[in-house]
């Protein structure tokens, strides 16, 4: 007899996600203990987390977060580095000895501004000068990986389970507005460190339980839009393909919602005629953005996150609210860990996002989906 433990578990892998809306900062400690008691739903193959908030001082530098496996590779990406950007401080990111992680790269943070000459002379914008520089030293640099290109945010990533990970980083240390969090179980791709979620560019972060069976379709259209793909895994797509949609597409947050969990066309059919000519137009341009296959993920920006699933939710997925602070995650224990006493618990529909965004001035509480206030 097969025991539990010894066979495939495709639905496994862990996701958890805390923000507080009114961007008051809280420790790592809470989404550590949040992904911690999802512990069975990984394998120890890796772990990690996502902080936003977390470096005020150098709220205007890109915070580069890199994987080094030698020296050579740290000495060449660093002359990259340098050549390009002005560094204001360069370090090793601060870790303790544990148990359970071994064979760690050489693991260093940079915070930095582009070159202003440099800047000028590509002509591009300095986000676009930033993925242009993570994909040169991704792609070219054996032995280094950046897996972390945002500002104010940091990605922690390691083998590992996910608590076993935030001690690794020390992760009470720090304090941020909004955390993910993810524990790995994985089916089709190696556990390495940089195939550990969160998977990062500039201030986009992707936390993934599922399978995309569209990786193919979505990777190649991806580089038709200058996107290179080097990380050995399905969810690398979905991190580009929000970053496609919100920052250079422009498209509101509910929209980019519905390219990448589009509703289906039987349904499309059903709508007002005004909401089909959109979802009609949406479905034939972007038909290579939808993300195919069964998966719930969590999206962070440096406003909030989107937690979404598949069309018919094959993934679990629960959120929470109590005053200012919303929770998501693949079990609903995963928040009453945290949160003993929600307002309002509830399971999204299948495509039917869970937006929460950081509270501004003179603004309307937006929750943005109906599930909400339900």
């Amino acid at each position: 007899m097969l025991k539990e433990g010894y066979v495939r578990i495709p639905s496994g892998c862990a996701i958890s996600g805390i923000i507080d809306r009114t961007g008051r900062l809280f420790s790592g400690q809470s989404i550590a203990d949040s992904i911690a008691t999802m512990h069975d739903r990984s394998n120890g193959l890796g772990g990690g987390f996502a902080a936003y908030g977390i470096y005020p001082d150098f709220k205007d530098y890109f915070a580069f977060h890199v994987f080094y496996d030698d020296l050579i590779a740290k000495q060449e990406t660093e002359n990259i580095l340098k050549a390009n950007y002005i560094v204001a401080l360069e370090e090793k990111i601060p870790t303790r000895k544990t148990a359970h992680i071994k064979n760690a790269p050489l693991i260093y943070r940079y915070f930095a501004i582009p070159r202003p000459e440099r800047l000028k002379l590509s002509e591009l914008d300095e986000n676009e000068f930033t993925i242009k520089f993570v994909f040169n030293i991704n792609s070219n640099i054996p032995g280094a990986y950046v897996f972390s290109s945002g500002k104010n945010m940091g990605v922690f990533k390691a083998v590992g389970y996910p608590e076993d990970v935030a001690n690794f980083y020390k992760l009470e240390s720090y304090k941020g507005y909004m955390w993910l969090a993810h524990g790995r179980f994985p089916t089709n791709t190696p556990g390495w460190w940089g195939g550990a979620h969160p998977f990062n560019l500039l201030n986009i972060s992707v936390v993934h339980n599922g399978e995309l069976s569209s990786y193919d379709t979505n990777r190649k259209y991806l580089e038709e839009f200058g996107y290179i793909c080097t990380l050995q895994t399905d969810t690398e797509v979905a991190v580009y393909i929000f970053d496609l949609l919100l920052r250079k597409h422009g498209l509101p947050i509910e929209l980019a919602c519905k390219v990448v969990a589009s509703p289906l066309w039987k349904q499309v059919d059903r709508m007002s005629p005004k909401e089909k000519i959109l979802y009609t137009n949406l479905k034939i341009i972007y038909r290579r953005a939808l993300l195919n296959g069964p998966f719930s993920m969590i999206i962070a920006y440096e406003d909030g996150f989107i937690a979404i699933n598949d069309r018919i939710k094959l993934r679990p997925l629960t959120a929470a609210k109590k005053g200012d602070m919303i929770y998501v995650a693949s079990e609903e224990a995963a928040i009453r860990q945290v949160c003993k006493n929600p307002e309002s618990v509830w399971m999204p529909r299948g495509g039917e996002p869970v937006i929460a965004e950081l509270i501004r001035e003179n603004e309307k509480e937006m929750y943005s989906t109906k599930e909400v206030t339900a």
